[in-house]
């Protein structure tokens, strides 16, 4: 029974100090921040904050981290089907939306970390490392069916820039405009620009 209360005491004081770590980079941005700022912020001694980091660097990590863990289950869980369903020639459907709605669901959910790691203010590496986690995704998965670089028409490494770049701008968006679409509805305006293209997108193009 102790050893329950600890590890609830435990994950209690790291959402404390990961919420204030959000707080402060809306603030002042993440460059800005302080140690003391964080236990402050936080409700805890100085003391608290190093028991379970080395840094605010390392805070930031393991919350990048941690993301990043939580996005590549959910494309590993979902995108089988949705590949599937495209290499079927198949009328898109809730499995090829699946990946994206399992996403934005993610987002929803984690929509001011999110927001604070995107922003202006955050890290601009994290950026990066969604670009990486997509290329691993895409074109170096051993365990999902992924795309085959000798079927590419352009090379991987620019394809997958374009559709981190656009699938990073599109979240932006949705998370500075206060996220007044559901999941669902920005699962659906998603795919579109993606399976279809931005001029199909704009009626452009039928």
């Amino acid at each position: 029974m102790e050893e329950t209360y600890t590890d609830l005491r435990v994950i209690r004081t790291k959402e404390s100090i990961r919420n204030a770590l959000v707080q402060l980079i809306e603030a002042k941005g993440f460059e800005a921040i302080t140690i003391k700022d964080i236990a402050f912020k936080a409700g805890i001694n100085r003391g608290t904050f190093y028991a379970h980091f080395q840094d605010k660097n390392d805070l930031m990590g393991k919350c990048q981290e941690d993301i990043l863990n939580d996005i590549k289950y959910i494309m590993k869980k979902n995108l089988p089907d949705a590949l599937e369903s495209l290499n079927m020639n198949q009328s898109p459907n809730i499995e090829t939306f699946a990946p994206v709605i399992s996403l934005f669901v993610y987002l929803d959910e984690n929509k001011e970390l999110m927001r604070a790691l995107l922003g202006p203010r955050g890290d601009v590496t994290f950026q990066t490392k969604l670009k990486n986690l997509m290329w691993k995704t895409l074109f170096e998965g051993n365990d999902i069916p992924t795309f085959k670089k000798e079927n590419s028409l352009v090379p991987g490494k620019y394809l997958v820039s374009y559709i981190a770049s656009a699938n990073i701008g599109v979240i932006q968006q949705w998370l500075d405009g206060d996220s007044l679409e559901s999941p669902l509805e920005m699962a659906r305006i998603l795919s579109t620009i993606t399976l279809n293209g931005p001029f199909y997108a704009a009626g452009l193009k039928k």
